[in-house]
């Protein structure tokens, strides 16, 4: 696959849309240089200022659609009268247009005249058929054309939706999967070629089936979205928050287009239908997030900030409520409890569950030749935590047809092949997914997918406690896997470390490496401040230094093991967190990994080895001048403001991931390039030297005093920011060191201590974790 990957040297999207500059963004952040088309401006001296202006939107837009601002460079941008020739030197041309066939059949004869023989062309179209797209067009366009479905936004939604026809040469397909999968980190779906493909068909239906059965039932939306949110496993915006965020009046273009190319008996055409409510709401500029609001809204009237949502019966405003609907409450985690519930809120789900997922179950093997590829593009394509086909196993698929049957739907032939039988069951330590002839397949992952939950299937762990496991992940690596709410990382993570150690390092079981990885939706949000709380309030302050000292101990002793430590990050990594990647002899980070010291948001200081190593690499830094003040300064800056990198490239600026740090696009393939990085470290390991620091001393903390003095006058500090701060640069400058005498980072992490215990006292920090805890955000007093 490496040669064909390498094929892929240059590329063009036509359209400079949202999604087309998307997609040319996610381009450049995958390191392929990129060429970004539109028409040419009218009313502008600038022929060529559409695209132009879309990277000028991109590279300030939030959130950001490039990886980092340098990305932007990669994009070439013109017009499509003057520069089209430009796509003579591109292997792949993606067309991102309106979806006008007519449009795009003149743009396709126009590419097939200039583009090199072999290029790839593929189209982002959503609802156009591939072989309505070929129609009239050359035999060996037809060969080398494909669509290519992205998800707005394209650098964060994974889903990549892949349509071929009979005619479409076999290595293109192969060629450009491999480079969605491997540099621009999709979860690539091969769908059939029929209208809205996998997920937008579903998800369209699901969309709509939930409003309808929200007016039927009298349900808020308020209770519709805390019913049709987690207690689903659909995302935590639940329906209507989502149409918010995607925008209200892309609805009735959605559904005019699907209703233009669906069967006649399609189910959709029966449940598609206008609610007045959600026209006024359009017509009075209620789009969603991007306009006034839509469903939900912010009224500032009155100096204030009241959350309202809509009634969906007489379309007026009203201050929002927080529901706890009875039938999520008795539900609980069953899904069958929580469609059975007889309340307008279980018939709400009743509804919404049964009418989509036996919609889903019936489109198979019309959209997809199997279940797995349904449940993968709404999990990747909506973000539902589970598939119509898994959220079918967790109703029971006996219990899900009388369901069926009970509100007279037809039970799909499915259902009816599974007989009682779940569609996924576990053999022999595999996942198998049931296949329409009714047999159990084995699910087989691409070369170079190394799963955890795979491993945990085939085995039990090594180890574990109630925060943490070992799994012995194949050819002598051991993993420790994170298991508290949320990875908050407490003395039982710590454990895990500390059995990981004297297993590898006795040799017993005959491991050489370790790797930290976990597959939750974030590495770790850091220190478990919950537990903290406790201990202050009961005032054991001996078990606060306990903490921080173990901490210390363990993350210094995991620095200078015998046996390589690699980390393998994704989604957050703060505080503690961070810390642990700082002290791991290399990071293997997911792309989309955010790291930061983020301890002053709680009052406190990075205490377990964060403020040295980040020092330590500031001094390393060979771009900064020598001395103690300039390796010293942007460390105080980056921790004294809790600077959070927005990806692993971010991350590299901020010293957060060394240079020799790798970068893994595609999540799925975490682990294992992590695991053979530790592989290849563990062939001839040394553990790192110990560092030695020149230290700024008091003359380097007056300074800095003066700076956050400066910054209080400016009203940028508040008071308690002033205080941490003084306990920060004391801990950076060494307090009473002389700079011209070295010293060694067993007395700053003394200093470390020192600060945190100081900070952890005061009533202003007390404050901000109370505030955290409560409501999740920090309390700048």
């Amino acid at each position: 696959m490496d040669s064909k990957r390498a094929e892929i040297k240059r590329a063009a999207v036509i359209g400079a849309g949202v999604m087309g500059s998307g997609i040319a963004a996610h381009f450049a952040n995958a390191g392929i240089p990129v060429v970004l088309l539109d028409i040419v401006a009218k009313n502008s001296e600038d022929r060529s200022a559409i695209a132009k202006g879309a990277v000028e939107r991109m590279l300030k837009t939030e959130p950001a659609a490039f990886m980092h601002k340098r990305n932007a460079r990669l994009v070439t941008t013109g017009n499509l009268e003057d520069d089209i020739g430009l796509l003579a030197d591109v292997d792949w041309i993606v067309e991102a247009i309106i979806e006008d066939k007519a449009l795009k059949a003149d743009l396709y004869t126009r590419i097939d005249a200039v583009r090199k023989p072999g290029s790839v062309v593929s189209s982002n179209t959503s609802t156009i058929p591939l072989h309505i797209l070929t129609e009239g067009q050359s035999d060996a366009f037809r060969r080398d054309f494909l669509i290519t479905h992205f998800f707005n936004p394209p650098r964060y939604m994974r889903l990549l939706e892949l349509v071929t026809s009979p005619e479409t040469r076999t290595d293109a397909a192969e060629l450009i999967a491999d480079v969605c999968d491997r540099q621009l980190g999709k979860g690539v779906v091969r769908c059939k070629d029929t209208p809205g493909f996998i997920a937008n068909r579903i998800g369209v239906f699901w969309i709509q089936a939930a409003i309808n059965a929200a007016v039927e039932h009298g349900v808020s939306v308020e209770e519709a979205d805390a019913i049709g949110g987690r207690p689903m496993g659909i995302p935590k915006t639940g329906i209507f928050g989502l149409m918010d965020l995607v925008g209200l009046d892309l609805m009735p273009h959605i559904a005019r287009s699907m209703l233009a190319t669906l069967p006649a008996n399609d189910p959709y055409r029966a449940e598609s239908r206008e609610h007045p409510v959600i026209t006024k709401l359009i017509a009075d500029g209620y789009t969603g997030r991007k306009g006034k609001g839509g469903f939900y809204r912010v009224n500032k009237a009155g100096g204030g900030k009241v959350k309202e949502a809509v009634d969906l019966t007489t379309g007026a405003f009203r201050p929002a409520e927080r529901p706890k609907p009875e039938a999520v409450s008795a539900a609980g985690k069953d899904l069958r409890a929580l469609a059975e519930h007889d309340s307008p809120g279980g018939r709400f789900a009743r509804s919404v569950l049964v009418k989509t997922l036996a919609y889903a179950a019936s489109l198979v093997p019309d959209i997809a030749d199997g279940i797995t590829a349904v449940d993968e593009g709404m999990k990747l394509g909506y973000n539902w935590r589970q598939g119509p086909f898994e959220l079918i196993d967790r109703i029971g698929t006996a219990a899900f047809a009388d369901l069926c049957r009970g509100m007279g739907v037809p039970v799909p032939a499915l259902v009816e092949t599974a007989a009682g039988r779940p569609f996924y069951r576990v053999e022999g330590g595999k996942l198998q997914a049931l296949s329409v002839a009714g047999e159990y397949e084995t699910v087989v992952r691409p070369d170079g997918v190394l799963l955890l939950s795979d491993i945990k299937r085939a085995s039990k762990p090594v180890w574990k406690n109630g925060s943490a496991s070992l799994w012995d992940i194949g050819d002598g690596v051991l993993c420790v896997e994170f298991t508290s709410k949320m990875n908050a990382i407490d003395g039982d993570i710590m454990a895990a470390y500390q059995k990981a150690m004297k297993l590898i390092g006795t040799g017993k079981g005959d491991w050489k490496a370790l790797v930290i990885h976990n597959e939750a939706d974030n590495f770790s949000v850091g220190a478990n401040l919950g537990l903290a709380m406790f201990v202050v309030n009961i005032g054991l302050w001996p078990a606060i230094d306990e903490m921080v000292e173990t901490g210390q101990a363990t993350y210094r002793a995991l620095k200078y093991a015998p046996f390589p430590v690699v980390a393998a990050p994704s989604g957050m990594a703060l505080g503690g967190g961070c810390e642990i990647l700082l002290h791991s002899d290399h990071v293997q980070a997911h792309a989309e990994t955010y790291m930061g010291l983020v301890e002053v948001g709680v009052g406190l200081i990075p205490a377990w080895g964060g403020c040295t190593e980040l020092l330590a690499r500031s001094a390393a830094n060979r771009k900064n001048p020598r001395g103690p003040m300039p390796a010293l300064a942007p460390v105080f800056e980056t921790i004294s403001t809790a600077k959070v990198a927005k990806s692993a490239a971010e991350a590299k600026d901020m010293l957060y991931l060394r240079g020799s740090d790798g970068i893994t696009m595609n999540r799925d393939r975490l682990l294992a390039d992590a695991k053979a990085k530790a592989l290849e470290l563990a062939a001839n390991y040394t553990p790192p030297e110990k560092p030695s620091y020149t230290l700024a001393g008091p003359g380097g903390k007056a300074a800095l005093d003066m700076f956050v003095h400066g910054f209080r006058l400016q009203g940028k500090a508040t008071p308690h920011d002033a205080v941490v701060c003084d306990h920060l640069a004391r801990v950076l400058t060494g307090a009473d060191a002389d700079f011209t005498e070295p010293v060694g980072e067993d007395r700053l992490l003394e200093l470390e201590r020192e600060a945190f215990m100081a900070l952890v006292r005061e009533p202003g920090t007390i404050d901000r974790i109370e505030h955290m805890l409560t409501t999740g955000k920090p309390l700048r007093n």
